[in-house]
């Protein structure tokens, strides 16, 4: 047998029998990937690492509205680091608006702990990546498109959320700045 820069010496070598220890390798490493290609179905069911939401269309006009009424019904403050933007405190149980806009998560809010709530997120201008830290929650946002997911925060404190998609093409010199907050309330 020669080496891959040579010609085999036996052109007809994939004619030769496959010896008894490498029946054994190749039907190992095919159990082996064929288990875990089934794992990894499974697990997406039976794990608890995925989210289970809903997404549904929508125009950033129609989102846009849901997060002027939800500002008039629930803004509680202004925050301080960001005296722009209004803190929304949302009754448990009830729908949630968050959206994406260069360059930032609007508006900041305010839920309780062990709470559940149905939070909406959507994109006004472009696609944007939805990234709660540091409980490692993510989603790509699109505009005409609305996630809603399932949220019950098990922790209190403050939370942050940053853009994880580069989201500005040509124009993205406030990309880094795109930063958004939720705190949570015992």
């Amino acid at each position: 047998m020669g080496t891959s820069y040579t010609a085999p010496t036996n052109p007809d070598w994939w004619r030769e029998p496959i010896e008894r220890t490498e029946i054994v390798w190749i039907t190992l490493a095919f159990s082996w990937c064929l288990f875990m290609f089934v794992w990894m179905i499974a697990w997406h069911w039976i794990g608890n690492q995925n989210m289970r939401n809903e997404a549904y269309t929508t125009t950033p006009e129609k989102y846009a509205k849901h997060l002027a009424d939800q500002a008039a019904k629930y803004a509680v403050r202004k925050d301080k680091s960001m005296p722009n933007e209004d803190v929304i405190a949302p009754p448990p149980g009830g729908d949630v608006y968050l959206a994406g806009q260069q360059w930032q998560w609007r508006p900041i809010l305010e839920l309780q702990k062990g709470k559940t709530y149905r939070l909406h997120l959507s994109s006004l201008d472009v696609g944007h990546g939805f990234s709660l830290q540091p409980e490692n929650i993510n989603f790509q946002v699109y505009p005409g498109y609305e996630q809603v997911l399932n949220l019950t925060p098990n922790k209190s404190g403050q939370f942050s959320i940053a853009c994880g998609e580069y989201c500005g093409g040509v124009n993205a010199m406030g990309h880094h700045t795109m930063l958004g907050r939720i705190y949570v309330k015992e």
